[in-house]
C-alpha cells in the first residue's frame, strides 16, 4: 500500500469513527433533536462526517463512511431498517451533492447552489419513496403512510441542509487551519 492509499484509508477511518461517535453520543446523551410533527424522527450530526468524507476524499469515502454508520447503528440498536434508512439518507445527500457539483463546474456560485439543492432534493426524494413502504408496514395502512410522507420529506430536506452546511463549514475551517488534511491538487466536490 502506497503513501496516498494509506492516507485515504486513515482519513476514511477518521471520518467513520467521528460519525460513529456522533451517533453514539447523541443517542445516549439524549441530545438528538426531535422533529416536532413526527417524534420518531430526530436530527443529529452523523451526516457531517459523511459530507466531510465526500469533500476531502470523494464519493468512495462518503460511501464507506455511510457503511460504517450503518454498521454502528445496527450494532447499537439491532434495527436493520432504521440503520439502513439512516445510512441511505446520509449517503443520498452526499450523492446528490456530488452530482450537483459536476454540472456547472465553470460557474462557481451556481455550482455551489446547485450542489446544495441537488443534495437536499436527492435525499428528500429517495427517503420519501423509501419511507412509504416502511410506514405502511409499521402502521398497516397505506393511507397513513401517504399522509405522513410529506412530513418525512420536510424532515429530510431540513436534515440535508444541516448535513451539507455542517460539513461545508468544517471543511472550510480545515482547509484554512489544517491544509495538510486536504490532498495536494485535490479538487473539492463543491466549487468553493
Amino acid at each position: 500500500m502506497g503513501k496516498k492509499e494509506a492516507s485515504v484509508v486513515t482519513k476514511i477511518a477518521m471520518f467513520s469513527a467521528l460519525a460513529v461517535i456522533f451517533d453514539y453520543v447523541m443517542k445516549f446523551s439524549g441530545l438528538k433533536i426531535i422533529f416536532p410533527w413526527l417524534p420518531f424522527l430526530k436530527f443529529d450530526f452523523t451526516g457531517i462526517p459523511i459530507m466531510l468524507s465526500l469533500f476531502i476524499i470523494g464519493l468512495n469515502g462518503a460511501a464507506t463512511t455511510s457503511a460504517a454508520v450503518f454498521l454502528a447503528i445496527l450494532v447499537r440498536s439491532g434495527e436493520l431498517i432504521g440503520a439502513s434508512m439512516k445510512a441511505t439518507a446520509e449517503f443520498s445527500t452526499a450523492l446528490g451533492f456530488y452530482f450537483g457539483s459536476r454540472i456547472l463546474r465553470n460557474k462557481i456560485r451556481l455550482s455551489r447552489i446547485l450542489s446544495y439543492t441537488l443534495g437536499c432534493i436527492t435525499r428528500t426524494l429517495i427517503m420519501f419513496l423509501l419511507t412509504i413502504p416502511v410506514l405502511n408496514l409499521y402502521y398497516g395502512s397505506l393511507g397513513v403512510a401517504l399522509a405522513l410522507s410529506p412530513l418525512v420529506a420536510i424532515f429530510n430536506l431540513i436534515h440535508g441542509v444541516i448535513s451539507i452546511s455542517g460539513g461545508d463549514l468544517i471543511y472550510v475551517a480545515l482547509k484554512w487551519r489544517v491544509p495538510s488534511l486536504i490532498f495536494k491538487g485535490a479538487k473539492r466536490e463543491s466549487s468553493v
